[in-house]
Parts: structure tokens; C-alpha cells; sequence
């Protein structure tokens, strides 16, 4: 069993072995202050594939069952949306873990998110939102310099998250994305460009800007049951902007441009960029820099930060507070979809 520089071993508990939970199993294995120790499922074709290939012996098709008989101290949540209020709030109250790490969306509505919010904080368990970017050097090294003003006045922000089908019998004879081939797009999966790619983009306008728009609007292109993409605009106060192209039809396309008064930063692979070495383009009047970056494994470093919290006692990066203002972010863009309006977003 490894251990951390501490002395620590956390043990690990996965919930929801689908192809995300493969990207923590392997953050387990990589972290040396961390022992994947359990894993749940309904699926047990999936528990047996996961279990099979990482190890792991103590399988549980019933998170109760798996709660009653084990003794974790974080568990990862990587199921479905849809289930994350449920079964985050259940481990919460268990008693028996110190710390839950749930993968993005935090949850599906902002009042789902303040209930989770509420569990974690009544049993003094740590709950994080599972943005990996946000703990890739990158990302980091991009706030300091616009926190160090680096490029003025940030003005506007404008991103994209594209990921195209590879296949195209993924689509009907319409050109519509299949509901029965992908969770992303079947509506009861919690699937859509907006719960699946979007929260990137939005969350990330939030952290370079340090602020909530007042104003959202957005338009879909609407498939079968979801939006398969959609085209966001986020109006911050003091003539800041954030614009936003997310989904699944047109060409891959993962980049982001800050640009201020005196400068800007472009990052041209910022979201799913494991293993591979990425570059931040600093362009000022001083002329161009790009400052490279070692291939990384975001879960790695996104497991590592949590359990830096538990072991030195420092908040983590995306506080409570932030995912649910992320959350009623997502409401808006969403209530803006279904009227065809801008949603004036309440300042409290």
C-alpha cells in the first residue's frame, strides 16, 4: 500500500464505473497518498470489466450495501447527472467518508446543488466539484497572469469545447444524434452540450473573471431529446463578456482567448489535453511569448489537490459556493434556451 509524504493513505471508494471512472481509477493508482479500494455500480458487466482491469476485488452493485460494509475515506462520484443529488447527498450522511470528489455537473439544477451543499456541510464532509482543468498548470499560471495584469483589463473571453461524433451511423437519416448510441445525447442520462462541454466554458468565464454575469443568453441547435450544441453569451458587469460555442456538429475545437486592454492569452487545446504537452500564448505589445507545459494527467492533479485539503486543511479550489452559483448559472442558460430571451441574473 502506498503511502504520501505524510504518511496518509486514503482509501478510495468509486461510484460508477462507466469510461470517466477509468481516468480516476487510473488517478488511484498515480497518487501515491491514494489506494483504489472499492467500487459500485448498478451494472455488474461494468463493476466486472473495471474491477478486472484495476484490481479491485470489492465490487458492490448497491451503494447502501457497499456503505454499510466498507470503511472509505473519499469517494469519487461518476455516474450519470441525473443521480449525482442522490447518491452525493446519501454518502454525505453515511458518516463514513471524509471527502467526495463529483464529477461535472456538480448537479442538475442549482436547488439540487444548495441540498448537496447542505448534506456535505451538516457531516462535516469536504465536496468537491470535478472540474480537472482546473488543476492543470496551465490553467493556473493563465489566472496568475490576468490577476497580475499581464494583459490590462480583461474585456471579453471567448471559448469553444466542440467534440464531433467520429462515427457518422451515430446519426439518423436526418443528421440528428442518436439518443440509444450515446448517453451525451439522451435526455434522461443527463446527456446535452450544455451539461456535458458547456460547464467548461462557463465555469472557466467565471474563474478568469472572478465575478457572475447578470445576463445570460443562449441558442440551441436542438437534437433528438437535447441540445447537441449551443451558442452561449455571458454579460458581466463593466462591459465584460463572455462568448461561448459548445456540442457535438461541427469541427473539433477545444480553445480559449482572454483578452484584456493590454494583451491577450490564447490556450489552443485547454480542456482535454491528457498527456500531451500544451502551450499558452501570451500576446502583448512587448511582442509574443509561449510558455509551454508537460504532458499532465488532470485527474491526477485534480485527486492530488483533494487530498492536499484532507491532509493540510486548505480550502480547495472550487468552493461549495462556486458550484452552486455555477449551477444557477446553467439554470439560466437553460431558461434562456426555453423562452428565446436573456435571463437577468439576480445579484444576491
Amino acid at each position: 500500500m502506498a503511502q504520501g509524504a505524510g504518511g496518509q493513505t486514503y482509501r478510495v471508494a468509486i461510484v460508477g464505473t462507466g469510461s470517466i471512472a477509468t481516468r480516476h481509477g487510473r488517478a488511484c493508482n498515480e497518487v501515491d497518498s491514494t489506494e483504489l479500494w472499492v467500487i459500485c455500480d448498478i451494472s455488474e458487466d461494468s463493476l466486472s470489466s473495471f474491477g478486472d482491469e484495476f484490481g479491485v476485488a470489492r465490487r458492490y452493485t448497491s451503494l447502501k450495501e457497499m456503505l454499510e460494509a466498507e470503511h472509505i475515506d473519499i469517494a469519487v462520484v461518476s455516474t450519470w447527472g441525473p443521480s449525482h443529488a442522490e447518491t452525493t447527498t446519501q454518502l454525505a450522511d453515511s458518516g463514513k467518508v471524509k471527502a467526495i470528489l463529483c464529477e461535472k455537473p456538480f448537479a442538475l439544477t442549482a436547488t439540487e446543488a444548495e441540498g448537496m451543499a447542505t448534506a456535505a456541510q451538516r457531516n462535516g464532509v469536504l465536496l468537491a466539484e470535478g472540474f480537472k482543468y482546473r488543476h492543470h498548470p496551465m490553467h493556473l499560471r493563465a489566472k496568475e497572469l490576468v490577476d497580475g495584469g499581464a494583459i490590462g483589463d480583461v474585456r471579453s473571453i471567448r471559448s469553444t469545447l466542440v467534440t464531433p461524433p467520429r462515427v457518422l451511423r451515430l446519426k439518423n437519416k436526418d443528421g440528428k444524434l442518436l439518443p440509444d448510441r450515446n448517453w451525451r445525447w439522451n435526455r434522461q442520462k443527463g446527456g446535452g452540450s450544455i451539461y456535458d462541454v458547456g460547464c467548461y466554458c462557463i465555469h472557466h468565464a467565471r474563474f478568469i473573471l472572478d465575478a457572475e454575469p447578470v445576463r445570460v443568453f443562449a441558442v440551441p441547435e436542438r437534437g433528438v431529446e437535447v441540445d447537441d450544441a449551443t451558442y452561449i453569451v455571458l454579460d458581466f458587469a463593466d462591459d465584460h463578456a463572455a462568448q461561448i460555442s459548445v456540442g457535438y456538429t461541427s469541427w473539433d475545437s477545444q480553445y480559449t482567448e482572454i483578452s484584456g486592454t493590454g494583451g491577450m492569452i490564447r490556450m489552443d487545446r485547454a480542456w482535454s489535453n491528457e498527456d500531451k504537452p500544451v502551450t499558452l500564448q501570451l500576446r502583448a505589445s512587448e511582442g509574443t511569448e509561449n510558455i509551454d507545459f508537460e504532458p499532465r494527467f488532470q485527474f491526477s492533479d485534480q485527486l492530488q489537490h483533494l487530498c492536499d485539503c484532507l491532509s493540510l486543511g486548505i480550502p480547495h479550489r472550487i468552493s461549495l459556493d462556486n458550484s452552486i452559483r455555477q449551477a444557477r448559472v446553467i439554470d439560466a442558460v437553460f431558461e434562456s434556451l426555453e423562452t428565446g430571451r436573456a435571463i437577468e441574473m439576480q445579484t444576491a
